[in-house]
């Protein structure tokens, strides 16, 4: 991927998108920055999505991965339709898809150097969980978190998500005001 075109991964998520009329793929922005922070992932590191869609998040992290093969990827859909659509997909042999519940597969999965929670189930419900799963000096990518009139209940759920993950004594967090509200937090190490 050069700096401003996408990688053959992610117009391909684009694609699936289209096809499957799939409209809330996380925003380019975002995507850009899943792929610089999954560059830093180091070597036996671990990455997790949770709510794959049509594969946007994850095409991002791939590209940010480049040629390494020493990290794995697991990414978890609830929606068995979209599991389908992304398995015929030839994704790197280092992605796992997990077709699950979130909340479910969190306790079984291990842990993680970097996780996107984008699903209501690990990001608005059961968040401890997610924590719980984030290794110490890890980071958490969460976005949507700015509040928007069509948002609903999940402006509240947003607002209190974002006051936890700026208070909560286990993360160093950042409230950027950008890309649609994006706290990007870092689990302190003991």
């Amino acid at each position: 991927m050069s700096g401003t075109g996408a990688s053959p991964a992610v117009v391909a998520a684009m694609q699936r998108a289209r096809a499957l009329g799939f409209t809330i793929s996380s925003q380019d922005c975002v995507g850009r920055l899943l792929a610089v922070l999954a560059a830093t992932v180091p070597p036996g590191g671990r990455v997790l999505e949770m709510g794959t869609g049509v594969g946007m998040g994850t095409a991002w992290i791939v590209t940010g991965l480049g040629d390494r093969r020493d990290v794995e990827v697991v990414t978890i859909e609830r929606d068995a339709r979209l599991a389908e659509a992304l398995r015929g997909w030839p994704w790197p042999a280092f992605v796992r898809l997990v077709q699950a519940d979130v909340l479910d597969a969190l306790g079984q999965l291990g842990t993680f150097d970097l996780m996107f929670p984008d699903s209501r189930a690990g990001k608005y419900v059961g968040f401890d969980q997610t924590l719980e799963a984030l290794r110490p000096g890890g980071i958490l990518v969460v976005d949507d978190m700015k509040p928007t009139p069509a948002t609903g209940e999940g402006h509240e759920l947003a607002a209190e998500l974002r006051r936890m993950l700026l208070s909560h004594p286990e993360l160093q967090a950042i409230d950027m005001d950008w890309c649609g509200g994006v706290i990007l937090a870092a689990h302190r190490r003991a």
